[in-house]
């Protein structure tokens, strides 16, 4: 049913326009509307100005329709780059129908959620000089000046906070709350060195949303982070705790299922814990282990090369697509445990595994326990080829560690890659290939200042 058909059932009057992805005639008659915007009356280009990426299958064209189903405007965007599409986007050819009100602007609006929904991190449009206000209007930045067909136009950019808000929600208020916790040396870090031995010790808690919705992946997961915030610490994990609440038995064999199966996997025994039942879902896992040189998260210094190494197989968790990656639950107990003991055989400056912040929260965290900036090169960062930009850098991607210094990490099947480099200053940054740089956190991510 239309969005038209709606309304009158609703008895709303019908909207003037509704905006939708173009069929074939559709992008038809946008290409004609463009010809002659673009060529009959501004005279912009010569003959036509269609060009190569109106042959290309990844780009999207938006039309606007009128009450008749007539189309009276379009706008296309796709990405900026050839194969693999590495998070930037672009968006062009805006045209609407003489005499029209109001559907430049949606279809600018519609453009920018598609780019954003799709996993673009950065936008980009090339706009003539009278529409640049227009776009400032609409929260569009301007970048530079730019030339299009000898014609002068303003390169403009929208900004895309999807980034900044994870950290912030993650990560964003543990300053104030957690300041004089930690050993010194260690603020931040994913375990804690226990002063007078050898030991280390980690403390991850499941959402209990997780617990309840898919036990045996919670109870998996629990096992994970905590071994995994060992392995970044460069510590061989010895022994688990867990304390685990639950509706009924039921409810608690299936998330013990799974910690039973991990810690097999991993091989760290449970130890013991805490159960009770009767109570509403709650999972936590303390994690011990070993290192007589533990890596701290805050050791990088300006200058140094940032690495990412991370297990690209497996896909996306069943009811998680986007947000986490599963590349653990496949792997055999000789290539788990090649990956964690990565960190202690390499012993970079710094390093830390990331965590619900994504790679970019994640690699801010380092930086700001670094008393640093950071610059992540956006086209080297190892991805798989099914996630998006956005969702990968914003996930929680099983396993994946970064480190700093000049040392290669062997991790057995993760692949690993340079990607960035620390910096004077604060915040991380995005650079993409044709050299701009895009703000991705202008500051610490939690606050707690250099360890």
């Amino acid at each position: 049913m239309r969005a038209a058909d709606v309304h009158a059932l609703l008895g709303d009057p019908a909207p003037p326009f509704l905006i939708e992805e173009a069929d074939v005639a559709a992008r038809r008659t946008y290409h004609h509307l463009r010809h002659q915007a673009f060529v009959e009356h501004q005279g912009l280009f010569g003959h036509t100005d269609l060009d190569d990426r109106d042959d290309d299958p990844r780009t999207v064209v938006l039309t606007a329709r009128d009450h008749t189903g007539t189309v009276i405007g379009g706008v296309r965007l796709g990405p900026a780059t050839p194969e693999p599409d590495i998070g930037w986007w672009q968006g062009g050819r805006l045209v609407a129908a003489p005499s029209t009100r109001g559907v430049g602007a949606a279809l600018v609006r519609a453009a920018c959620a598609r780019a954003e929904a799709t996993g673009a991190v950065r936008f980009d449009a090339t706009v003539q000089l009278g529409t640049q206000r227009f776009f400032q209007r609409l929260g569009w930045d301007t970048v530079r000046p730019v030339t299009v067909a000898e014609t002068p136009h303003v390169l403009m950019r929208w900004p895309i906070g999807r980034i900044a808000r994870l950290a912030a929600t993650t990560k964003g208020e543990l300053g104030p709350l957690l300041q004089g916790i930690g050993p010194a040396g260690y603020v931040g870090d994913d375990g804690a060195p226990v002063p007078g031995s050898d030991l280390v010790a980690a403390c991850d808690a499941i959402l209990p949303a997780m617990v309840e919705r898919d036990p045996e992946w919670a109870g998996w997961c629990a096992v994970l982070v905590n071994v995994n915030d060992l392995a970044a610490m460069g510590a061989v994990p010895v022994g688990l705790l867990d304390a685990l609440g639950a509706r009924d038995a039921a409810s608690a064999q299936r998330v013990l299922r799974g910690l039973k199966k991990a810690a097999e996997a991993y091989g760290v025994p449970i130890l013991g814990g805490h159960t009770q039942l009767g109570v509403p879902a709650a999972l936590s896992v303390t994690a011990l282990g070993r290192t007589a040189r533990p890596v701290a998260g805050g050791g990088g210094r300006p200058g140094e090369q940032v690495r990412l190494t991370v297990d690209l197989g497996g896909s996306w968790r069943p009811g998680y697509a986007g947000r986490q990656w599963d590349s653990t639950t496949h792997r055999q107990p000789d290539e788990l445990q090649a990956m964690t003991a990565a960190v202690g055989r390499a012993q970079p400056s710094a390093a830390k595994d990331v965590s619900m912040a994504g790679v970019v929260g994640t690699l801010g965290m380092l930086a700001e326990a670094s008393g640093c900036g950071a610059v992540l090169d956006v086209s080297d960062i190892p991805k798989p080829s099914m996630a998006s930009m956005g969702d990968w850098l914003t996930c929680f991607p099983g396993f994946a560690m970064l480190t700093t210094g000049a040392r290669e990490l062997d991790a057995g099947p993760a692949t690993s890659a340079i990607c960035g480099e620390l910096t004077t200053g604060q915040g991380v940054v995005l650079r993409w290939p044709d050299g701009d740089v895009t703000p991705a956190l202008t500051a610490g991510v939690t606050g707690m200042g250099a360890a």
